[in-house]
This record gives C-alpha cells, structure tokens and sequence, in this order.
C-alpha cells in the first residue's frame, strides 16, 4: 500500500491509499490534485471516504464522480454531497482489501467521524482523523462542546503508539509554537519541533504522525498531567480551581490557542 498526501488549497492534505490498481481518497476538498495523481499512476478510483461536511473536505467529490468505481462513505448525521452512504461509530467498511473501522469523534462538527485501518500489509495502522486531531494540536470547536472533544481524542491517544495519523492540515509548525508556550520544559517536544522544522525547509510534509510522539508532545492530549494543569491554571486563574479536571483543561488550553499568534 502506497500512502500518498496531495496538498491543496493553502495547507490542506488529501490522502491518496493505492495499492498500485486502485486507490481510496480522503476528504477530497479539490477533484483537480486527486485526478492528476490518479492520471499519472494509472489508479481506479475504487471509494471516497469523508470525515465531516466542511467544503474543504467535501468540494471536489462531485467532480470525482464519473472516476468513482465504489462507494462514498460519509458521516451519518452531516449534510453530504449526495448520494452516499452513511456510517457511524461500530461501523466497518471494506475497500482495497483493507477494513476500515468508523470511529465517531464529535467536537470539530458535530457528527465527526475518523477511520482507522488496523492491520496494513508492509506498513503501521493508519487513522484518517480529518480536523479532530493535528499533529501537536486539535481542531477549533465550531459545533461541538469541550467535554467532546476531549472525550474524541482521548479516544484516539488509545490507538496503537505506531499508528499513523492521517489529518487534513499542515497546521504542524503552528501547533508547536502554541505547544511550547504552554509546555517549554518538554524535551520531547523540543526534539520533535527540530525534525519538524527541517522538514518543512526541506519541502517536505510532516504528516503523518505518529499517536505515540502525540501522546508525549500534543498538550491537547495531556490534559491530565500537571505540567499542563499549571500551564491552565497560570493562563486562566480565576476561571480555574485548584484542581481543575481535564475537560476543563481542555477548554482553557483550546480558548488559549483560539487567540494565540
């Protein structure tokens, strides 16, 4: 399996799967990207999966569809491009010979979804996460609440440390700054900031992550921990108690980046 990530528009990722015949897209928020790869590997597009209804994700589907050899698989309580067909958290769904288990991830939209393959023949599990999860940081709540979303990533910090993590943006050099506000003593967050940032001036993508390095750098993930209670704390005291929980954490951590710059 070919794992391929297709910028467009200014920083999105469109996630090409190919097993050298037939390839799944991810989140096709532009047809042009998608078709020019397919057209020059000589692909079938055999199903679309779709994480949450944003234009940036959904845009190019209609366009795709006289490539489409499969299904379109979509959120089922998220207005969609029609026709496709509507999953949930429990679901499974199969294409390329891989299964693909529907995770519900509220918080970013309502009715968020993320897929997760676990077993990928000569590679890690992969997690299509659209925007819930970015590497080093989370997406803004525009329909859900923070008990949600906190809620939604702690289910994907429980995925296998190996697991590669598919989101749609490359937000990653941004999150860090934010991180390593909050968090300056973490050494772990440090190192990886260096790889990301060579990486970039290399041109080259820093996705996808990986769910262990997540769990050690993305503050959003840590809200347990007391060095990021404190940072909270500090950032927000009179709206925080001594002993706030992680959901409240969370909150005040997603306000403070909301406005950070």
């Amino acid at each position: 399996m070919t794992l391929t990530p297709l910028p467009a528009f200014d920083d999105n990722y469109l996630w090409l799967l190919d097993n050298g015949r037939e390839a799944v897209v991810v989140d096709p928020g532009d047809a042009a990207p998608v078709a020019a790869a397919l057209d020059a590997r000589g692909l079938t597009l055999a199903g679309i999966l779709l994480t949450h209804h944003h234009a940036d994700h959904v845009g190019g589907v209609d366009a795709l569809r006289p490539r489409l050899a499969g299904p379109v698989y979509a959120p089922a309580n998220e207005k969609m491009p029609e026709p496709v067909t509507r999953v949930h958290g429990g679901d499974t769904v199969e294409l390329l010979g891989l299964r693909f288990a529907v995770m519900d991830v509220p918080g970013h939209t309502a009715g968020h979804i993320a897929y997760f393959v676990s077993e990928v023949t000569g590679g890690d599990p992969l997690l299509f996460c659209g925007d819930t999860l970015f590497s080093a940081g989370c997406g803004r709540l525009f329909e859900g609440t923070p008990a949600q979303m906190h809620a939604s990533l702690q289910s994907l910090a429980a995925l296998p440390a190996e697991t590669r993590v598919c989101c749609a943006h490359e937000y990653t050099l941004s999150n860090l700054r934010f991180a390593r506000e909050v968090d300056p003593a973490n050494a772990a967050l440090a190192a990886y900031t260096a790889w990301c940032e060579a990486e970039r001036a290399a041109g080259r993508p820093t996705l996808p992550g990986r769910v262990g390095t997540e769990r050690q750098v993305n503050p959003f993930l840590r809200c347990a921990e007391p060095a990021l209670r404190e940072a909270a704390r500090r950032h927000a005291p009179l709206q925080l108690s001594t002993a706030p929980s992680p959901v409240d954490v969370f909150a005040t951590l997603r306000e403070w980046k909301n406005g950070f710059r």
